[in-house]
């Protein structure tokens, strides 16, 4: 402080109110960035549950009370959403494989309900990253369908091929408990699972991979076992997605990639979405924007800037302080600003990583 400035209380007062209209003005510039670069980028969050009955008079997804609809989506500067055909792990019989289908073909159906009927001026289906970029230019919104749990598909490995011609770009190999496919991350008493039953994928498990290479439909190891995911993305001829991860090195989470999967998922090509889900972020307490954004550094620096992605998993558990809902999404570009990354790197961790991987998926199917 120069020697001619008096340290009077009034200088002082007035020195404060001088730093705080400093600081103001400068996160309303950083927030002025962000909103600039949020404008230009294609922003995909990989990951946004639906219920069953979605598009329908009861949940209309234009504006239904949920954390992502498509006001909700326009609000917050999301251009693109995978909305997710799930199925819960049940008891492995046939009635239960034929209810599985049957609830998932009741999803797909409602997301083209959605694109093609009830929306179809705010919203397109994308079935390459070709199309989503192109729905964009035209100023709508985009959505992608994802499958959570290949408990979808029973054991019937065909359904993969019908699941692909009505718009599945990526596949989550197993969900809670195990499967046909696979063992999962966690296991299920409830289900009377082992810790391990196939010690890894099943044989049916490496046909599956197998198959989805072969209709281009993504491989998602989130929710997989280590070994699971090991054999996943060594299997793999195409990259493969944790479509809603986070790092294990900061959160002690079963359902979290520790640095030899990150590693490996690199190696494979891979993107790993570091998912706004509070247990993921931090070990107790309530996860921030500011936690979200450690565990991408933490990505980011081990792996690359070219295989870390963002997901919410809204609707299905996500959620955190700062990013609750498809209209806070800006926030997160705000602290990735704020972290010094560049347009073109916030550009990657939106949505340009994930269309690169299923442009390599593309390029590896052989059907059709």
């Amino acid at each position: 402080m120069p020697a001619c400035i008096l340290r009077t209380p009034l200088f002082l007062s007035l020195l404060v109110l001088h730093c705080q209209g400093a600081v103001a003005a400068s996160e309303d510039e950083l927030v002025r960035r962000a909103r600039e670069i949020q404008d230009r980028v294609l922003s995909i969050d990989t990951h946004a549950d639906i219920p069953l009955n979605f598009a329908s008079s009861a949940y209309m997804p234009g504006y239904a009370d949920g954390q992502v609809n498509l006001d909700k989506m326009d609000a917050g500067g999301l251009d693109a959403a995978f909305f997710i055909v799930y199925v819960g792990q049940t008891e492995r019989t046939e009635a239960n494989y034929l209810s599985s289908k049957a609830d998932a073909l009741t999803k797909f159906d409602a997301i083209h309900r959605m694109t093609d009927a009830l929306y179809e001026d705010r919203i397109g289906l994308a079935t390459t990253a070709a199309e989503a970029r192109a729905l964009h230019a035209q100023g709508k919104l985009v959505a992608f369908i994802g499958i959570e749990n290949g408990y979808a598909i029973g054991t019937d490995i065909s359904l993969l091929q019908d699941f692909r011609d009505r718009g599945a770009r990526y596949m989550t190999l197993v969900h809670n408990g195990h499967n046909d496919i696979g063992d999962s991350a966690q296991p299920q008493q409830r289900l009377n699972d082992v810790p391990e039953e196939h010690g890894g994928l099943s044989a049916f498990g490496f046909e599956v991979v197998e198959e989805l290479n072969r209709t281009g439909i993504l491989v998602d190891v989130s929710h997989v076992s280590k070994k699971t995911m090991m054999d996943a993305t060594m299997h793999s001829k195409a990259p493969v997605i944790a479509s809603h991860s986070s790092v294990r090195a900061l959160t002690d989470h079963p359902r979290n990639m520790d640095d030899e999967q990150l590693l490996a998922l690199r190696d494979n090509g891979g993107v790993i979405q570091i998912v706004g889900f509070n247990s993921y972020l931090v070990a107790e307490g309530r996860a921030n924007v500011t936690d979200l954004a450690d565990h991408i550094d933490y990505a980011v620096e081990l792996i690359g800037i070219d295989h870390v992605g963002i997901s919410s998993d809204f609707d299905g558990g996500g959620g955190i302080d700062g990013w609750n809902g498809a209209d806070e999404t800006l926030n997160v570009t705000v602290e990735l600003v704020r972290r010094g990354y560049s347009e073109e790197d916030i550009a990657k961790l939106w949505g340009e990583n994930l269309l690169r991987i299923l442009e390599s998926a593309e390029e590896t199917a052989t059907y059709p």
